[in-house]
């Protein structure tokens, strides 16, 4: 049931959800690098086949990526090659953060938003990958937390994995 502020607006009600990775032993310093490359997350991600530049300059504030080829908790049986272009909003590399939009594809998802966050920890870093879109057809915001939350889950086991075998450059040199 939409709220008087949402009815007043004309704005839909928003689906909001947060998925947290624990990285041990890896540096939020280690793991910035990964996340900061915006085209190419293909390297990181479950199942995302494709993320092609498609405007821009990586890490720039307005660049776009297409990314395609995973699968979604909706249709994970379905042969559907599912796609999104996904716009940088904004990038900090001190306080280790981006957001972005999905602005075309065709899963569903309007009004997608999301930031991405790396905090540093005594004995390692966290990821957070926090998210809002108007409710997806087909979808219950349940099938969204899955979608995310297991998919931080493998990022960050394969960014540890790298930071362990040196692919990340330690930039303290501690």
């Amino acid at each position: 049931m939409e709220s008087a502020k949402e009815m007043a607006h004309g704005q839909k009600p928003k689906w909001e959800g947060k998925a947290c990775a624990e990285l041990a032993g890896a540096k939020a310093e280690q793991v910035w690098p990964f996340l900061e490359d915006f085209f190419g997350l293909n390297k990181w991600f479950p199942t995302l086949h494709t993320c092609l530049p498609v405007e821009g300059v990586s890490g720039q504030p307005g660049c776009v990526r297409y990314c395609a080829g995973f699968k979604t908790p909706v249709n994970s049986g379905d042969d559907i090659i599912n796609w999104t272009k996904q716009k940088l909003l904004s990038i900090d590399p001190t306080e280790m953060t981006f957001s972005y939009s999905i602005i075309d594809g065709n899963v569903g998802f309007n009004s997608y938003v999301s930031s991405v966050r790396v905090v540093p920890r005594e004995d390692g870093c966290n990821i957070e990958w926090c998210y809002e879109v108007e409710p997806v057809e087909g979808w219950v915001l349940e099938n969204l937390d899955t979608f995310i939350g297991s998919g931080l889950q493998v990022m960050a086991k394969r960014m540890e994995e790298a930071v362990s075998v040196g692919v990340a450059t330690d930039i303290s040199n501690n």
